[in-house]
């Protein structure tokens, strides 16, 4: 008899009256009859029931919370108003035992706290389990969307010797002995005699070497893991984190602009429809948490509606200069209510500035462009008044920005001094210019932290739980 899911059998009534064998973990087991199993393939779990004259009592005393079993047997109508169906069952296989009174994950609910100390079982949970598989079939939509736009999937370097953002703040890579590491005449670490011959770093973006590729191969994207070590511990920073990074050659902003709206709108309604009912048990957790906070600190959007809002809207486009005069002249900013008050141009704006563009001005996605050059990084393109760069944000509400990109510079002059005023050795970059030097051209690309993509999708308040172990400051234990 083959093993079927039980997405399979929920998801069909072709197996109404069917033999079958199903494999799966033991979520409670009540009335020494009554299973729920669950196998990872769906939200549900499916009902076993029983057949206590053909299952020794031998195996009932083994089946606990948290134990791994094999049951075959009938799948029939069911008798309660739970569920629609039940495996009748006629035999049962203990697969795996788990002793009851140690079992971390007990059917009560618990901390986000005590599960992330419990990363490995955490997703024995129905609020981990519906946000890994949502960022399963996120990861699937991104790569299915650049594929169905005819871009080329590039695997950059996860170790570097250049800094993509020019901030610092990266993990050296290194095989010289930490406690008798070689120096130079002034005393210094002689990184010449490390493995690459120089120091090198984790990367905190491919954007860079996606830049070359996309100069010979024209559309790319980068997917892939980057690091900061940044020493923050904050609900919004890891120090391991994935990004999507597209490049494309003969782009200019607007064409940037363009294809960063679609590519969101497009995997926010993959998942809406591939994944509702994980959509729908996260909605229902949020639900119950904003029936805990006062009126006024609710969201006005449901998650589900939160996503549908993205979707329908068209996104508005500002320039930095005019989402600097309507923050500064708003209501929140006269009455000292921003944390962060807007006086001069030239500041950086801030989350509470991004939410209420979004939120309460536009009440829809904003995208922001033309930036302040001295808030950029060196590689985006300076406009022709020499003080705002081709920069674009794109805001989302609850979470202010979500996607930073821009037209990057492609004249060898401007990008030389740009590089000299941050201070970055040329010599570092050396390739990166040489793109301009031999058919240089109009290009663009953009960023997307994925964890900021998950927690927007999933409601989900805290970055460490939309990645399965979490990396962050004094954090490593998985």
């Amino acid at each position: 008899m083959n093993e079927v899911s039980i997405n399979d059998i929920l998801d069909s009534d072709k197996f109404l009256n069917k033999e079958v064998t199903i494999s799966g973990w033991v979520k409670t087991f009540r009335a020494n009859r009554f299973i729920a199993l669950n196998d990872g393939s769906c939200l549900n779990n499916l009902q076993c029931v029983i057949d206590f004259e053909n299952i020794d009592q031998e195996i009932l005393k083994k089946i606990t919370t948290g134990a791994t079993i094999n049951v075959s047997g009938s799948i029939i109508s069911s008798q309660g108003s739970q569920q629609n169906i039940e495996l009748k069952v006629n035999q049962c296989i203990i697969l795996g035992e788990s002793d009851p009174e140690v079992y971390p994950i007990q059917p009560k609910k618990h901390s986000f706290e005590f599960l992330r100390q419990n990363a490995h079982l955490r997703t024995r949970t129905n609020t981990f389990s519906a946000v890994m598989r949502l960022r399963s079939n996120l990861s699937f939509a991104i790569h299915e969307y650049f594929k169905n736009k005819g871009f080329y999937y590039v695997h950059t370097p996860i170790i570097t010797a250049s800094d993509a953002e020019g901030a610092g703040e990266q993990f050296r890579v290194s095989t010289l002995d930490i406690n008798n590491a070689p120096t130079s005449e002034n005393g210094e670490v002689d990184f010449n005699k490390d493995f690459f011959g120089k120091e090198t770093n984790l990367t905190v973006s491919g954007q860079l070497e996606a830049e070359a590729y996309a100069m010979s191969m024209g559309k790319v994207y980068t997917f892939g893991p980057t690091f900061r070590a940044e020493n923050s511990n904050t609900s919004r920073h890891l120090s391991e984190f994935w990004m999507i990074e597209p490049e494309v050659a003969f782009m200019d902003i607007n064409g940037n602009m363009k294809l960063a709206e679609d590519f969101l709108k497009y995997v926010l309604s993959y998942v809406i429809k591939n994944n509702i009912d994980d959509l729908k048990f996260l909605e229902n957790r949020l639900l119950d948490e904003e029936k805990q906070k006062p009126q006024n600190e609710r969201n006005e959007l449901s998650l589900i509606e939160k996503l549908n809002f993205v979707i329908e809207n068209d996104f508005k486009i500002i320039t930095y200069s005019e989402a600097f005069e309507i923050l500064r002249n708003c209501k929140p900013n006269k009455k000292k209510k921003f944390k962060y008050l807007i006086n001069d141009w030239g500041a950086d704006l801030q989350s509470e500035h991004e939410r209420y563009l979004v939120e309460k001005e536009f009440k829809c996605p904003v995208i922001i462009y033309n930036y302040p050059a001295k808030i950029k990084s060196f590689y985006m393109r300076l406009n022709d008044d020499g003080k705002t760069v081709r920069a674009m944000d794109i805001l989302f509400p609850g979470i202010g920005e979500i996607v930073g990109g821009s037209q990057r510079e492609e004249r060898l002059d401007v990008l030389l001094e740009k590089i000299k005023e941050v201070g970055i050795d040329e010599k570092e970059l050396w390739w990166y210019t040489d793109l301009r030097k031999f058919g240089s051209a109009v290009h663009s690309g953009f960023g997307l932290g994925f964890e900021r993509l998950v927690m927007f999708v999933t409601g989900m308040s805290n970055i460490r739980d939309v990645i399965p172990f979490p990396r962050t400051p004094q954090n490593a234990e998985f």
